[in-house]
């Protein structure tokens, strides 16, 4: 996960407007500007630093509410900057991912942005990518090499909240148990690794937390189930369970349901915000969701490549990221309209 000597560098400006008004950082740009100062000149110089340009995008898999609202903003951004956008499918195989961006990297793309399955995995490729000339974005999970930029949530941030409010719900003072469990994704992602780190961190300080479980399912809502089953048996007086993603989570959700728990054990999940996540803090299948919005992120991810491209400067000179904002959505606050439905994809 990124430290804090990189979150200083963090860009932390969305697009007023998609595409047309893009934020120039550079000061070749600002020369290039000198001369005059009409609405007219200012696209002018954004079309030319953007259109024809091709930026190439490698998700872990499509098929997912996350990364299919990730790929129709990306899709719509890159029509309204006249960029074209290139979608390498690896469906979920590390091997079909680590083989579609070694092929990317030698046909040259402008930009490459990937979704990393771990930490270690894309690391060579990412350099080189760099190396050859190639601006690279890392999207919500970050490899051990840092590239030009990151878009995605703070996960250590994100565990930690979640471990503030199991504090508040479990711990010293509550009459709960304490027993909590925790449904991790992939050991070696970026996203288990830091919430892990921060949702640990901040239960730590409240002796009476007591994690009995805390296991892997690989973002497999199905091994999610029968975890929660299997620990729910063990410790029939758990009080919480958190899982690292909603769409993983549910399956947790479903196993508290079927042994007639809901309310009773708090299911806590974080995520995109899809129409699923929704569903479930409404239905009270989750206690509390923290939302890192999907949509927003998928615009950000595309802000970020225009600035890198608009910018003119060497491939792998900075390191900026762009951290989402997260909020909570509970059945106080609950609002139908913070949840997306990804649009179904037009008949051509």
């Amino acid at each position: 996960m990124l430290k804090k000597t990189f979150r200083t560098l963090s860009m932390l400006a969305l697009p007023l407007a998609s595409g047309a008004l893009l934020a120039l950082g550079a000061q070749a740009q600002t020369a290039d500007l000198a001369g005059g100062n009409s609405s007219a000149e200012l696209k002018q110089l954004v079309t030319s630093k953007l259109k024809g340009k091709t930026v190439a995008w490698v998700p872990t898999t499509l098929g997912f509410p996350l990364t299919d609202m990730w790929t129709h903003v990306m899709k719509q951004e890159a029509e309204q900057m006249g960029v074209n956008l290139v979608v390498r499918d690896p469906a979920f195989n590390t091997t079909a991912q680590l083989d579609a961006v070694t092929a990317l990297v030698a046909s040259k793309p402008d930009v490459l942005i990937v979704h990393n399955f771990n930490v270690q995995l894309l690391a060579k490729q990412l350099k080189a990518a760099e190396d050859a000339g190639i601006y690279v974005i890392q999207v919500n999970m970050v490899s051990n090499y840092k590239t030009d930029a990151y878009v995605g949530a703070d996960w250590e941030q994100i565990g930690r909240m979640v471990g503030e409010e199991v504090v508040a719900s479990c711990g010293k003072g509550s009459g709960s148990s304490g027993k909590v469990a925790v449904i991790q994704g992939q050991l070696t992602s970026a996203a288990s690794i830091e919430q892990l780190k921060g949702f640990t961190t901040a239960v730590a300080k409240d002796p009476t937390i007591k994690i009995v479980s805390s296991q892997a399912a690989d973002w497999d809502a199905t091994k999610a189930n029968n975890l929660t089953t299997s620990v729910l048996q063990q410790h029939p007086d758990l009080c919480a369970t958190f899982g690292f993603w909603g769409t993983m989570q549910d399956g947790a959700a479903q196993a508290v349901k079927a042994a007639g728990k809901v309310g009773k054990v708090k299911v806590y999940a974080s995520g995109e915000g899809s129409r699923q996540d929704c569903n479930n803090v409404n239905s009270g299948l989750f206690h509390k969701f923290l939302n890192y919005n999907g949509p927003n992120q998928g615009r950000a991810i595309m802000q970020q490549a225009s600035n890198l491209l608009q910018s003119g400067r060497k491939a792998g000179s900075a390191r900026m990221a762009f951290y989402s904002t997260p909020s909570w959505i509970t059945k106080d606050n609950f609002d139908p309209a913070v949840c997306f439905d990804v649009p179904k994809a037009k008949a051509k």
